[in-house]
């Protein structure tokens, strides 16, 4: 990987990502900055780590070249990061590796400026995404609601954070344009956008297998595009549970034309009539290219399924919608407010800039860690959970051996717990 040279006065950012929603926003955040910034991406080897083509599809057309990312291990990682002195370093993973890593990268000197940011739709704000990052300088959404919702929930929990807006880079108009070129081929395609965790259930997912099999069945000359998040032995940022080629596979013999993809989003969407899916980005990716969208009210709306958003955005639809492929376009009142803003509006860069000056300055104050029990044996714990097998510390073996059955002590004492609560409950309300 290239560094600037001792001449460039460009400052240095460093992102770390594991998984392949993260490494793909890390790349276009950091190559959508254009050349004000020394940019370089370390992808962290841990249990959930991109692949070679995973890395690949999310470096394309994210303007970071090859050259500007490499991998690095665990252990190496403190030291490659004191080797490159960035003056700002983005923190892309999930919350509890974020914890992690922020607390380690604060101890660096001189220490960066800490930023960390989620890779897609995050309404509703949660109290655990803004927990999980409260060691960060800088948090990263998306939309101007995500700014002022994300701030009502710091304020009203108490955990002061600073909150940024920068376009997802799924939703910039000028590369949405030049993927919407595509390869001239005919856009009929229903493409259904799968997620890991929404829907939840067998059941739900499996009533999805069987609506794309209608859909196929009522237009056998179009196709219906089943988009993976992953091919077989790839990993994801969440672990998925009752994959749909599995699902498809017990329903017996299935139409031609439908079929499934590993590709890239965006190469799906280059052939899209519309999107289906339950809360994707890839809905944002498919506005931004003009291609409508369903958003599928079949389990209702709910913070669970993250398709809160989407509904605002009229997209919701149901079963005869798909099957007879009425697509919705947002409504334009929507836009400004939800993912589609002005590029001016956005202020990530700026305000990582002014908190770089603070730090040379010396009045930046460092945010310290969230105060909790346990030392350094309980922050050995969250590595070891958040790492996996990527921990080779010791001191990571012994807190899990110490922990994983204290944790399933006090697991059973909270559901005995709950069960007593439910119990008491019950018996007032028979009574009254």
């Amino acid at each position: 990987m290239t560094a600037g040279s001792s001449g460039d006065a460009r400052p240095r950012i460093v992102a770390i990502a594991d998984t392949d929603s993260y490494v793909k926003w890390a790349a276009a955040l950091l190559g959508g900055a254009g050349g004000r910034w020394d940019a370089s991406l370390l992808v962290l080897e841990t249990p959930l780590v991109v692949s070679e083509s995973q890395r690949a599809a999310a470096l394309s057309g994210s303007g970071l070249a090859p050259a500007q990312v490499e991998r690095v291990e665990y252990a190496r990682l403190s030291s490659r990061l004191a080797a490159l002195r960035p003056d700002a370093v983005v923190i892309a993973a999930r919350g509890p590796l974020v914890r992690v890593l922020a607390r380690e990268t604060a101890d660096l000197q001189p220490r960066p400026v800490i930023v960390t940011g989620l890779p897609g739709i995050s309404i509703p704000a949660t109290r655990k995404a803004v927990v999980y990052r409260t060691q960060c300088d800088l948090f990263v959404v998306h939309s101007r609601r995500e700014v002022r919702e994300f701030a009502a929930l710091a304020e009203r929990t108490g955990f002061e954070q600073r909150f940024a807006l920068a376009t997802l880079p799924f939703a910039r108009p000028a590369a949405a344009a030049r993927a919407a070129a595509g390869n001239g081929s005919p856009a009929t395609d229903l493409v259904f956008a799968t997620q890991a965790r929404v829907p939840a259930t067998r059941a739900d997912r499996l009533r999805i297998a069987r609506l794309l099999v209608r859909a196929a069945e009522a237009d056998p000359s179009r196709r219906v595009v089943v988009k993976l998040r992953a091919a077989d032995g790839e990993q994801q940022t969440h672990v998925e549970h009752d994959g749909y080629p599995e699902l498809l596979a017990t329903l017996g013999a299935l139409p031609a034309n439908l079929v499934t993809s590993t590709a890239s989003m965006g190469d799906a969407l280059a052939t899209a009539e519309g999107l289906v899916t339950v809360s994707s980005t890839a809905a944002i990716e498919a506005m931004a290219r003009g291609i409508p969208v369903i958003a599928l009210d079949m389990f209702g709306v709910s913070s669970k399924l993250i398709n809160q958003t989407l509904a605002d955005a009229g997209l919701l639809g149901g079963e005869d919608e798909v099957v007879n492929r009425r697509f919705c376009h947002p409504a334009a009142a929507w836009l400004d407010d939800n993912y589609f803003h002005s590029a001016e509006a956005d202020d990530w860069e700026e305000r990582t800039l002014d908190l770089i000056a603070r730090r040379r300055a010396g009045v930046l104050a460092p945010r310290p860690a969230l105060d909790r029990r346990g030392g350094v044996l309980r922050d050995a714990w969250e590595r070891r959970i958040a790492l996996g097998r990527s921990d080779t510390s010791t001191v990571g073996a012994v807190a899990y051996a110490i922990g994983l059955p204290l944790r399933a002590v006090l697991r059973l004492r909270n559901r005995v717990r709950r069960m007593g609560r439910t119990r008491i409950a019950a018996a007032r309300a028979s009574e009254g």
